[in-house]
């Protein structure tokens, strides 16, 4: 059977299994927009048992919330889709987990839901570490479809995660 996912991707998952294998070392995701297929991803990977922790499913406001402590304060201050919470959603991911890097990604994919503040295609990803050690990105993919938004979220996820391991 072929992987739901392109080539590109599997080879990225691919590359993190085997890294964070030979370091011993455990990913956990926080997932609202892409609505587990960074966690999908590297679970199509044969082996990945010893390296993905968990993931969080987390697209409504209040999942956010109950599941990895995101402040409610920060919801209604900057939004859902915001640094601040991707932020926290890493945060909350990686201390209710025993990962030792987590990401977080929220975004809006579209069709609809954008505004001019917050247009279709906006993510917020943020990875941190138990090191301390946090990167966030703001990413602008356009209103280039769904799915592709979600697919190009993946992949930027999975670079962030890699990026952490060499922190």
């Amino acid at each position: 059977m072929m992987s739901p996912f392109p080539p590109d991707i599997l080879t990225a998952a691919e590359a993190i299994i085997r890294d964070f294998t030979a370091a011993g070392l455990m990913v956990s995701t926080a997932e609202s927009c892409t609505g587990g297929l960074i966690s999908g991803a590297l679970t199509e990977i044969s082996g990945s048992s010893a390296v993905v922790d968990r993931g969080f499913v987390t697209y409504t406001n209040s999942a956010k919330t109950e599941l990895l402590g995101v402040q409610a304060e920060t919801l209604l201050r900057f939004g859902a889709v915001s640094e601040e919470t991707a932020r926290q959603m890493a945060h909350g991911a990686l201390f209710r987990s025993r990962a030792d890097i987590a990401v977080a990604v929220t975004g809006i994919a579209g069709p609809g839901g954008g505004s001019a503040e917050k247009p279709v295609g906006l993510v917020h990803l943020a990875a941190k570490s138990r090191a301390g050690v946090l990167i966030h990105r703001k990413m602008l993919y356009g209103d280039i479809g769904r799915s592709e938004v979600r697919l190009a979220t993946v992949r930027t996820a999975l670079e962030m995660v890699r990026l952490l391991l060499t922190h």
